[in-house]
């Protein structure tokens, strides 16, 4: 009987071989899931859905967009200096004045009364100083009248004295006679220097009164006229040559005494008046300047005034054309300016859009070289215009980026094209 032969158990047997490579593959799947697996949360889009820009290194310009007014660059405003009801209009609004063309006639017929009234009262004032006048003119010639008669009395004084003299001297006349005829020949002298010195007196007090006699009746005269002038106010005419503007009266309605009544554009040129955002208010200078396009040119101004008082979150500047003005503007047209807050200088810049709302220009989405991808990047922005944004940090030129609104992205760390 023969002997049973022993087989012998194989070690690895196809099954064997299965489970370990099931079980290693399984171990390595984990060990990619725990260390290798791309954890980033992801989010699958449509790339015809999104805009992607280029990132560019190029000259860069800060400047913000704001709506400019035209309006003359010198206007000078029309009011009534008398109040009154209108009562003839000669042009109208829009019309070509010379200065002094009557535009309109204003009656007040109070006015008128009192200033015949006052007329009146100063022509009676100033004849009465008139007359004033005239008899300190006829005071000097009375006294120098009196003065020529004292002096014919002191000749026939003296020639009297010196005859009785002579025969006092021959003893044929008495003492009385001869101390009377000195006594009246003394008393004559004596009067004449009292008259001439009271001529002189009257002469100084003559002359001031007459001085002030003079300046008073000038005044007077000056307020006639001025009542007279005030009367020729009620004729509304143009103060300087230009155009009529914000004109619209009508016969018969009343105006008051320092009412507005329209305004004249004087044709020296235009400038524009521009609301600018109060954030700004800091940073605006005379002499800041702007630009804007127009009939494919572009037209250079610089600031000439600013008005810091802030209306609804905005104040205002005026802006005057440094060298050539357009043709074709109007008196009232808004025009976009350039305002300029930097002169052009080399930077890095990516496109504006609507990424900036979302993410404050703190990150951004950066497409992968391949272009099936893109992830989350830091960056920092700078400046900004109206087109582009000033990238500090973060990007380099060349780089491809998403630049159209993250709203629908949710924050995902990675968007995957589809």
């Amino acid at each position: 009987m023969g002997m049973d032969r022993v087989i012998e158990k194989k070690k690895w047997t196809t099954r064997k071989i299965l489970n370990i490579v099931a079980i290693s593959a399984f171990v390595l799947f984990l060990i990619y899931l725990l260390l290798f697996r791309d954890k980033r949360s992801k989010l699958y889009i449509d790339k015809s859905q999104i805009t992607i820009a280029t990132v560019l290194a190029d000259k860069f310009q800060e400047f913000i967009p704001v709506d400019g007014v035209v309006f003359p660059r010198n206007t000078i405003y029309i009011d009534a200096v008398q109040g009154g009801f209108v009562d003839k209009v000669y042009v109208e609004d829009g019309a070509m004045l010379k200065k002094g063309d009557t535009i309109m006639k204003l009656s007040n017929a109070n006015m008128e009364l009192s200033l015949m009234e006052q007329e009146t009262r100063i022509f009676e004032a100033v004849n009465n100083l008139e007359n004033t006048k005239i008899s300190l003119e006829q005071n000097k010639f009375y006294r120098q009248r009196d003065i020529v008669q004292l002096q014919y009395q002191i000749d026939e004084a003296k020639r009297d004295f010196e005859r009785k003299k002579q025969l006092y001297d021959q003893e044929v006349i008495s003492d009385k006679e001869y101390e009377d005829a000195k006594r009246d020949n003394d008393y004559s002298i004596k009067q004449l220097q009292i008259s001439l010195e009271l001529k002189k007196l009257d002469s100084i007090s003559s002359a001031k009164r007459s001085k002030q006699i003079d300046i008073t009746m000038d005044r007077m005269l000056e307020n006639l006229e001025m009542l007279r002038a005030n009367l020729e106010n009620l004729y509304i005419k143009a103060p300087t040559d230009g155009q009529l503007s914000s004109f619209s009266v009508e016969i018969g309605e009343t105006k008051n005494a320092g009412e507005h009544l329209g305004q004249i554009d004087m044709k020296d040129g235009f400038k524009l008046k521009a609301n600018i955002d109060e954030r700004y208010i800091s940073r605006v200078y005379i002499g800041q300047e702007a630009e804007f396009d127009f009939a494919g040119k572009t037209y250079q101004l610089a600031i000439g005034k600013i008005y810091t008082d802030v209306t609804n979150g905005s104040f205002q500047v005026d802006l005057f054309f440094e060298r050539d003005e357009p043709d074709q503007i109007k008196r009232g047209q808004t025009l976009q300016l350039r305002l300029s807050f930097s002169s052009a200088s080399d930077a890095i810049i990516v496109k504006r859009g609507g990424f900036f709302q979302e993410t404050g220009g703190n990150w951004i989405y950066v497409v992968d070289p391949s272009g099936e991808f893109a992830t989350k990047r830091k960056i920092k922005i700078g400046r900004q215009n109206t087109n582009y944004y000033e990238v500090m940090e973060g990007l380099e030129p060349g780089e491809h980026v998403i630049i159209s609104s993250y709203d629908s992205f949710g924050s995902k760390d990675k968007l995957v094209f589809r």
